[in-house]
């Protein structure tokens, strides 16, 4: 009877692998380019006058509203994919995301914006995971780090091109054409996917668990919504509190349903392996501040620091500079240093990169910024692809959807969670410093609800001084440094996650001795225990269609 490890590739597929492996990294820049470039837009949507004036809740969940879709949804699209053939699941992943980003790039209010995020959510869910999976069926065991390498640097790629290409759409067009550039790349990836990418699926795929999915949706939503409140309304507000708790325990029922049900749309028995927990804890502490990172750095270099989008994404490029130079490297530090080293030095450099930020002044020198951005893409290039592919060697070949979906899902909680907690607290932080000085203007005196918005974001505060050209001094310095202070608080939360990080993988990722055995952590077939019972048995992979 077959292994789980067997080689199922048809020979014509395995000819063309990197072929393919290009396909889907196209496909999986269509995503995460959305991510990047709206990182830019942000400023410009909040204004009032070029973009939606939405406030700085507003942009949190134009920019959550994507991921808790995405992130909800991964599980379900996973099995799906195993069930229908993965390349259907990616022709309608990409065809959903290209309509949604249209959609969100006719938006008249923030609530459109909002709506149309969601959708596109819905289609990115079915995308990322994937191209994944694809790679687990299309590479043989020897090469699939290197291809899960190239993979990960993708995202380099997009957190290089979008910023810019963000940058240039907002200085010659309106804000929605950052949603409109997706469009010709999901019509290519579309064309290419039909004419390349072989089709695979799982000859005994997990049925649907419509419990454990609406309960993961409801508690994460509700637990990321209560924290973003939390920032708006106070911490310690009745409404914010009985919001997280609610959230909680949705999770802690859906944990425990998962446990029972003999059809989980997540797998908690691959929690007991000490190897995968650790690297998807890693995944998602690294996405929590680096998202989290990135949603405050695009506030503090267009209105602190008054660089246009443009500059903005051009200052971003030593992030993902450094990313695409040191990603594909990964693989052989870590046959050569184990995974515990590589990774925990990776989240090492990525927490130091961001406590540079709280010596970030309204006047500090750029190169300080820029080195600090180097670092930070040269210590993700040593988390990312190696912990992806220790997660990945963790489930058999036949169930790469469900592992892969479950990776995803992490980091796209990860960096909603980032943007939810650092963003909350850079909102409750910049309101508490700038309230008092909004409430010494004479037109604002009796108007606590005006100051109330006025406060929300340094952005709406920035519109309102452009109206008083006579004051503008007197309160634009206030703002800055008001802006500045918050961010040094959210600073410290992003070094703390990133602490937490460099703890769990010096404590539980396995070390150069199983990093030479069998690369960052055990392989499938040796793990058939932490994996549920279909998931041992010999059905072999239906092989890739030539």
């Amino acid at each position: 009877m077959p292994s789980v490890t067997s080689p199922v590739v048809a020979p014509a597929v395995h000819r063309r692998r990197w072929l393919i492996l290009g396909v889907l990294v196209l496909s999986l820049l269509a995503v995460v380019l959305d991510s990047s470039i709206l990182n830019v837009a942000l400023k410009t949507i909040a204004d009032p006058t070029r973009g939606l004036g939405a406030s700085q809740t507003d942009l949190e969940w134009a920019t959550n509203a994507y991921t808790l879709a995405f992130a909800g949804l991964l599980f379900t699209w996973g099995i799906v994919g195993d069930r229908i053939g993965r390349k259907k699941m990616l022709l309608i992943g990409m065809a959903v995301f290209g309509v949604a980003s249209l959609a969100s790039a006719y938006s008249q209010s923030p609530g459109e914006l909002i709506g149309a995020r969601i959708l596109m959510g819905i289609g990115g869910a079915a995308v990322m995971p994937t191209t994944l999976a694809i790679i687990s069926n299309v590479f043989e065991p020897k090469e699939r780090p290197k291809a899960i390498g190239i993979w990960s640097g993708a995202v380099g790629i997009a957190i290089a091109i979008g910023p810019i290409t963000g940058g240039v759409l907002l200085e010659h067009f309106w804000w929605g054409s950052v949603f409109l550039v997706n469009i010709p790349i999901v019509a290519a990836g579309l064309l290419l996917i039909l004419l390349l990418v072989p089709d695979s699926r799982n000859p005994a795929p997990g049925r649907f668990d419509p419990v454990g999915v609406p309960l993961s949706i409801a508690g994460i939503t509700a637990f990321v919504y209560g924290i973003i409140r939390g920032g708006d309304i106070g911490w310690f507000k009745p409404e914010a509190i009985g919001i997280i708790a609610l959230g909680i325990l949705l999770l802690v029922v859906f944990v425990l349903w998962e446990r029972r049900t003999d059809h989980p749309a997540l797998n908690v028995r691959l929690f007991r392996h000490k190897g995968f927990s650790a690297a998807i804890s890693v995944v998602g502490l690294v996405f929590l501040a680096l998202m989290g990172m990135t949603f405050f750095l695009s506030f503090y270099m267009q209105a602190v620091r008054g660089f246009s989008p443009l500059k903005c994404g051009v200052l971003l490029i030593p992030l993902a500079a450094a990313q695409l130079i040191f990603s594909s490297r990964s693989a052989g530090l870590v046959r050569r240093f184990g995974s515990r080293a590589v990774i925990a030095s990776g989240m090492a450099l990525v927490t130091l990169s961001l406590g540079s930020y709280l010596f970030a002044g309204t006047d500090t020198p750029i190169w300080h910024l820029e080195i600090a951005l180097f670092f930070m893409g040269m210590g993700m290039a040593n988390v990312m692809p190696p912990a992806t592919a220790a997660v990945m060697a963790t489930v058999p070949r036949e169930k790469a959807g469900e592992g892969s979906a479950i990776s995803n899902t992490v980091r796209q909680v990860g960096g909603a969670l980032g943007v939810a907690v650092l963003g909350s607290v850079l909102t409750s932080a910049y309101r508490g410093r700038i309230t008092p000085v909004l409430d010494s203007v004479p037109q604002l005196h009796a108007q606590p609800g005006v100051v109330k918005e006025l406060s929300g974001s340094i952005t709406a505060t920035e519109a309102f001084v452009q109206k008083l050209a006579p004051r503008a001094d007197a309160l634009l310095e206030p703002a800055k440094d008001a802006f500045v202070h918050a961010m040094h608080l959210a600073v410290l939360g992003s070094v703390a996650f990133g602490a937490v990080g460099v703890v769990t993988a010096l404590l539980w990722l396995p070390g150069r001795t199983a990093a030479a055995q069998g690369g960052p952590a055990a392989p499938a077939d040796r793990t058939m225990a932490v994996v549920p019972a279909s998931a041992g048995r010999d059905d072999e992979e239906v092989p890739v269609a030539e």
